[in-house]
């Protein structure tokens, strides 16, 4: 238990000193970042909505065909 405990106690410095040395982004950056991955989120959204849109045309057409 106590082996545990010093474990844990030595990971979180270790933790702590590589926080130390990571390069944060500064405001621009982040601003960017954000703008890009709300932009790619909008195209993937707006591709998946045209192939449910297609899907949905297409297993109608179908079930026409076949008078269900």
């Amino acid at each position: 238990m106590v082996t545990q405990i010093k474990r844990t106690g030595e990971f979180l410095q270790e933790c702590y000193v590589e926080l130390q040395r990571v390069t944060w982004p500064d405001w621009p950056q982040l601003k960017n970042a954000t703008l890009v991955v709300i932009v790619f989120c909008l195209i993937v959204s707006l591709i998946i909505w045209l192939m449910d849109i297609a899907s949905r045309f297409f297993i109608d057409v179908i079930m026409g065909i076949f008078g269900a």
